[in-house]
């Protein structure tokens, strides 16, 4: 597999990676031989980098991953790993404040058994403090080699150039597909400009951009969509009648709906990283081969007629879910 840059002057990592929050059963249930044979496939693939966070779980991603890493020695080389903190669990809030930010950072470096991470992100923005404190705060981890490059989660283009005056920032992690193109409006463009790698979560539309049908209404509660308007009864058809077309042009051109759509993210910029999430090895797979999909001028116009900008009927988040990510269009 093709290897992109985490940041400049960060490290070359396989240029589709791993988003680990669906290994937690966040997208339907797993169990932990699943994950591990997940976990795995990726290096056979030439997935080198791993995504996960605290609050997957919350702490069973990062357990999970750690358990592998001590089951096969050598792995942790070959891996880069990215986790996140920022989030309190219990009662569930937002902190950004030093000591809770080293206290977060400490246990999931336990968790994973590792002495440094190889990214480091916020995983939300605490309004109260400003991104300059908080960048400062990360770079002493840099400093004191607990974490090897600064990542936010889900912040706006402004706070990105404000985080970057202080201390370079390696990531930005943000929700982009087909069906959620919000990062084009100033965000791809900034990190580009500030040599910041954009790392797309949710590649495959959390499923949907995929050959499995979903049925939202049988979603069980804890099912992290459920809440989200455009899985709700009405827009979710009218949505999938799109993508029924998108799953024949993939079709037509011998390819996998998920490879595809994720060959197509791949093809919006070097600077691009997306972390599809799977909870399977076979899933892995299909995903990892959008790394071997050329999208010629005529298919990328081709997949532009069939889900413009905007297609998507429903916001991505309900409400509360949106209420900790930055807007700014």
């Amino acid at each position: 597999m093709k290897q992109r840059q985490m940041g400049r002057g960060g490290p070359l990592v396989g240029e589709v990676g791993f988003g680990a929050m669906s290994i937690i059963g966040a997208f339907g249930p797993t169990d932990e031989a699943t994950a591990m044979r997940a976990l795995g496939s990726l290096l056979d693939l030439g997935v080198t980098h791993i995504d996960t966070a605290l609050i997957y779980g919350p702490h069973t991603s990062e357990l999970t991953i750690g358990k592998f890493l001590r089951e096969n020695p050598g792995a942790r080389q070959r891996f880069t790993i990215a986790t996140k903190g920022g989030f309190r669990i219990n009662p569930r809030g937002i902190s950004n404040e030093r000591g809770f930010l080293r206290e977060c950072l400490e246990s999931s470096l336990q968790r994973l058994g590792v002495d440094h991470v190889d990214l480091y992100y916020i995983h939300r923005r605490d309004q109260s403090i400003p991104i300059e404190d908080v960048t400062g705060t990360l770079a002493e981890f840099v400093k004191e080699g607990k974490i090897g490059g600064i990542g936010y989660s889900e912040i706006s283009p402004a706070s990105l150039e404000r985080a970057a005056a202080v201390h370079p920032i390696a990531a930005v992690q943000s929700e982009y597909s087909l069906w959620s193109r919000l990062p084009e409006l100033g965000m791809l463009q900034a990190c580009q400009r500030l040599g910041t790698a954009f790392v797309a979560f949710s590649p495959v539309a959390r499923g949907v951009l995929s050959d499995v049908t979903l049925d939202p209404a049988k979603f069980p509660d804890d099912d992290f969509r459920k809440p989200m308007p455009r899985f709700q009864s009405g827009a979710f058809e009218r949505n999938m009648k799109r993508v029924e077309a998108f799953r024949a042009f993939a079709a037509s051109r011998g390819w996998r709906t998920s490879a595809l759509a994720i060959a197509w993210v791949l093809h919006q910029g070097p600077h691009i990283i997306p972390i599809p999430g799977t909870r399977t090895a076979e899933h892995m797979a299909m995903d990892a081969a959008a790394a071997d999909i050329h999208l010629s001028t005529d298919d990328l116009a081709e997949i532009n007629r069939i889900l413009p900008p905007g297609w998507a009927e429903g916001n991505r988040y309900s409400v509360a879910q949106q209420e900790s990510s930055e807007l700014y269009c």
